[in-house]
C-alpha cells in the first residue's frame, strides 16, 4: 500500500497501502526527497523502505534515542531531533525544501494536527499524515493533509480479505468500487487460453499482465496464451466482477 507491484522481498505489515490514484499520480520518479516526520514503527518503515529504494530521506523525531537509532541502523539520509510543532525549527532544516513529507505521529493527536497544518500553510506541497482514529483522519483532511492513511485499520482490511478470499494475493484500489488485483490463477481456468475464457465477456474484467516464470510478467498478452493454475494474473475491474473471479 501500495502493495501491487511491490519489491516482495518487503514485509507486507512495512509497505503503506494507499487508495488514492489521483494524488499518487502527482508524484514522479524525479521527487526524490521525502521528510518522515514521527520515529515509531510506522515512520521507521517507511523511512527504511523509502532510504532502500534510493531516495533521499530527512528522518525528524523529538526523541532523541529514535534519532540517533535511525542514524545508527542508517534507516535515512539524515536525522534530527526537534519538535516538529515548532514551524520555525521545521524550517531550519530543510524540510520545506523536500516535495513530500510524511507525519508519522499517530498516536499524539495535537501534535499530529498541528504539525500537518503548519506544514501547508508553510508551503509544503505533499503531506501525507497517519491517522490512528476516524476523527483523527477527518481533523487531518480539514487542516489541509493532502492524503491521509489509516494503517491498522487498513492492514485489518487487508487480513480480512486475505482470510475470505485467498487468491486475491494484492490488491490496489483505483476508487470505491474499482480495483487492480493480482490473483492465482482459478483451477477451472488451467490450460485454457484467454480467449477460451472470455474474461471481459464473461467477468467484465480487463486482464493486464500474466505472469510466466518466477516474477516475470508478460503485459499485454496475447489472446492465445494459455494459462496455468498456480500461475498469477492481474485484473482491472468492478470489485463486484472481481469477487466473482475470485470465488
Amino acid at each position: 500500500m501500495c502493495l501491487l507491484f511491490r519489491n516482495r522481498s518487503y514485509n507486507a505489515e512495512f509497505l503503506v497501502k494507499f487508495s488514492s490514484w489521483y494524488f499518487w499520480q502527482n508524484l514522479r520518479s524525479k521527487n526524490q526527497q521525502f521528510a518522515v516526520i514521527g520515529l515509531g514503527r510506522f515512520g521507521r518503515a517507511v523511512c527504511e523502505t523509502l532510504h532502500n529504494l534510493g531516495y533521499e530521506v530527512l528522518a525528524i523525531d523529538k526523541e532523541e534515542k529514535k534519532v540517533n537509532l535511525a542514524l545508527t541502523d542508517k534507516i535515512s539520509s539524515h536525522a534530527f531531533k526537534l519538535d516538529a510543532t515548532e514551524i520555525n525549527a521545521v524550517k531550519q532544516v530543510g524540510i520545506l525544501d523536500f516535495h513530500t513529507v510524511v507525519v508519522a505521529i499517530g498516536n499524539y493527536l495535537a501534535d499530529s494536527i498541528t504539525t500537518t497544518l503548519n506544514l501547508k500553510e508553510a508551503g509544503v506541497k505533499f503531506v501525507v499524515a497517519k491517522a490512528s482514529s476516524k476523527t483523527h483522519q477527518k481533523l487531518l483532511e480539514k487542516v489541509g493533509a493532502d492524503h491521509v492513511v489509516f494503517p491498522e485499520r487498513e492492514m485489518g482490511c487487508e487480513l480480512a480479505r486475505l482470510l475470505t478470499k485467498p487468491r486475491i494475493i494484492d490488491k490496489f484500489d483505483i476508487d470505491q468500487d474499482h480495483s487492480i488485483v493480482e490473483i492465482i490463477v482459478p483451477d477451472k481456468f488451467d490450460g485454457k487460453t484467454i480467449a477460451d475464457l472470455e474474461i471481459r465477456n464473461k467477468y467484465g474484467l480487463n486482464l493486464l499482465a500474466v505472469s510466466t516464470q518466477g516474477e516475470t510478467f508478460t503485459i499485454n498478452p496475447k489472446s492465445t496464451t494459455i494459462l496455468q493454475k498456480g500461475t498469477v494474473i492481474i485484473v482491472l475491474g468492478s470489485n463486484q466482477d472481481i469477487n466473482r473471479l475470485s470465488t
